[in-house]
């Protein structure tokens, strides 16, 4: 079995001028990605990188972050992408974790990493620096077994966890593929961050399969823009969160239809949903895909041609390389239509957690089932049962891990983040539905002799250590913390208390005047679920984020017939900012 860089190479001797990546920064052939990673890998290595070592990724979206990607692995050691939208003391906190020595990173995000010890290194300085001197080859003795990438997760102990992803476990999920049949003239679309497992599908698929992968621009696009884009770049091969492909089917799907392969997951999908985009897509097969980070990006997948029958998606049958097996909590096989745990087995293992063998024990255990001693098999802790077509239907959880947005988020380290929080004595995390449909965080906190805490300022401060799909939507101050008669806190008491009231903000509540106010106040209401928002109030103190913005977006087009960047809202997120923005535009159109 080879590695990744040892696939790609021979992908470069058969087709050394075909274009492997294209982005706002430039197009490289096989060739010249392959020369420019070998010149990256040389100044690794003279910079003190040795095989084994994590190597961080800094970068945004672009043809140069790919080249990152790649040198890393040239150099023998394993990568270690970095999210820049994530709080800074996150982002240490994972680079201390894994003892990061050496950082790529793009220019205008260096400044901030070379502050603490690190060697910053920057593609601009390379190009120079390797002037004159000879590309170094890949490095000797890098196998299938060794870490090709370390993926961050939340961790229930209040610090996330790092997984080891090896070489062999990239190559069962990308290299004879069951998923969908990737052909030298796919175009993948490069749209997760480069953090998110969903990224070693989008590039690794495309550039070991001899296929174009399309980098989409930088920044957080609309559904719209999104779907423009990759209908301009000829992209065929397309993956999106569950909530982006509710948002895409319900306002963007024109510009697909050159797609051959639409894939789905990191939640639930709405079989509705699915039956329109089959409809609309008759040349499209859509996939749902489901796997946790532990089994490398996909473990099931579900194939579809046509309408579900049913409202929610079954998550399908293991990939290629993969096995699946429900479990009672004895460990012993439950039978066809019985709800069970679901572990997973198979090449597309990790090989644990980074630095923790106790919570890598816990969650990889040995397979009494394997036909060789010494398998082991990933306990996923997600219920399922199998369906009498042998395809998995998934029911929920067995903790307390929930997907925000389709980021895993375990509420212990929302809980921890927020129990740290000067002035909290006691805290408590729990999932909401929003009116929206979707799941969000609602955190509850106790405050010490102190007094009462400050919501927004409690918020504030989590936005510093914290990613945002981890903060909670809306934090509430509780005199104490309701229990069970067994004396745990009642989370289901928690969850069914209203939290429609309009929280403390940074603007003091003027009540919405213009008629295009009350109507962008009352879609906000609609969606998020606080009464009595203001004029003035920001959308993102008030529980919105990123994805909710390009719903709301969407449905300003549909109502008034203008396209509003979602800069637009970044840059005034509240009602009369975004009002002011609907009418320029009505008044230049």
């Amino acid at each position: 079995m080879q590695t990744i860089h040892g696939v790609f190479a021979e992908r470069v001797r058969q087709t050394p001028d075909a274009v492997a990546v294209s982005a706002h920064d430039g197009e490289l052939t096989y060739a010249a990605l392959d020369a420019r990673a070998d010149r990256t890998a040389g100044r690794l290595r003279r910079h003190g990188v040795r095989p084994g070592d994590v190597v961080a990724v800094h970068a945004e979206r672009s043809a140069a972050a790919v080249v990152m990607l790649l040198a890393v692995l040239k150099a023998g050691s394993a990568y270690l992408a970095l999210d820049a939208r994530q709080p800074f003391e996150r982002r240490q906190t994972i680079l201390d974790d894994a003892s990061v020595k050496v950082v790529l990173s793009s220019p205008h995000l260096a400044a901030e990493m070379s502050t603490h010890g690190r060697t910053v290194l920057t593609p601009d300085d390379g190009e120079q620096a390797d002037d004159g001197l000879p590309a170094a080859g890949p490095a000797a003795g890098t196998g299938p077994e060794d870490i090709a990438y370390v993926a961050y997760t939340s961790g229930s102990t209040g610090r996330p966890k790092g997984v080891c992803v090896p070489h062999r476990a990239v190559l069962r999920l990308v290299v004879g593929t069951d998923i969908t049949d990737i052909r030298a003239d796919d175009v993948f679309l490069q749209f997760a961050p480069l953090a998110f497992d969903a990224s070693t599908w989008e590039v690794w698929g495309a550039l070991l399969s001899g296929a174009r992968l399309a980098v989409a621009p930088p920044g957080q696009p609309s559904a719209a823009e999104l779907t423009a884009y990759a209908g301009r770049a000829g992209v065929t091969v397309m993956w999106l969160t569950a909530g982006l492909f509710h948002q895409v089917v319900d306002t963007a799907l024109d510009d697909l239809r050159g797609l051959r392969c639409l894939l789905a997951g990191g939640d639930v999908l709405s079989g509705p949903h699915v039956a329109r985009a089959v409809a609309a897509l008759p040349d499209t097969t859509v996939v749902n895909g489901y796997g946790p980070t532990e089994n490398t990006t996909f473990s099931c997948c579900h194939p579809m041609r046509e309408a579900p029958a049913t409202a929610t998606v079954p998550i399908g049958r293991p990939i290629r390389g993969t096995g699946a097996r429900v479990l009672d909590e004895r460990l012993r096989p439950v039978p066809d239509g019985e709800e069970g745990e679901l572990y997973v087995t198979g090449d597309g293992l990790a090989h644990g957690y980074l630095g923790d063998p106790g919570r890598t024990a816990e969650r990889f255990v040995a397979d009494p089932y394997a036909p060789v001693p010494g398998a082991r098999m990933y306990r996923t802790g997600d219920r399922v049962r199998r369906l009498s077509d042998g395809t998995l239907e998934f029911l929920g959880r067995d903790d307390d891990q929930v997907k925000i947005r389709g980021f895993r988020v375990e509420t212990g380290e929302v809980e921890s983040a927020l129990a740290a929080l000067p002035g909290v004595a006691r805290a408590a995390v729990v999932v909401q539905r929003a009116p929206s449909g979707e799941r969000r965080l609602i955190g509850h906190v106790v405050a010490d002799d102190a007094g009462p805490l400050s919501a927004l300022e409690v918020r504030e401060r989590l936005v510093r250590v914290l990613p945002d799909y981890c903060v909670p939507a809306l934090v509430r101050n509780v005199d104490t913390l309701p229990l069970t008669p067994n004396g745990k806190v009642d989370r289901a008491a928690l969850a069914a208390t209203s939290v429609q009231d309009r929280p403390e903000l940074s603007a003091p509540h003027r009540a919405p005047e213009s008629p295009l106010e009350q109507a962008i106040v009352q879609m906000w209401t609609d969606h998020i679920g606080v009464v009595g928002i203001g004029a003035d109030d920001d959308f993102f103190e008030i529980g919105g984020h990123s994805l909710l913005a390009v719903t709301i977006l969407g449905e300003l087009r549909r109502s008034y017939g203008v396209d509003i960047s979602p800069r637009s809202l970044y840059r005034d997120p509240s009602p009369a900012g975004l009002a002011r923005a609907v009418a320029e535009a009505r008044s230049q159109s």
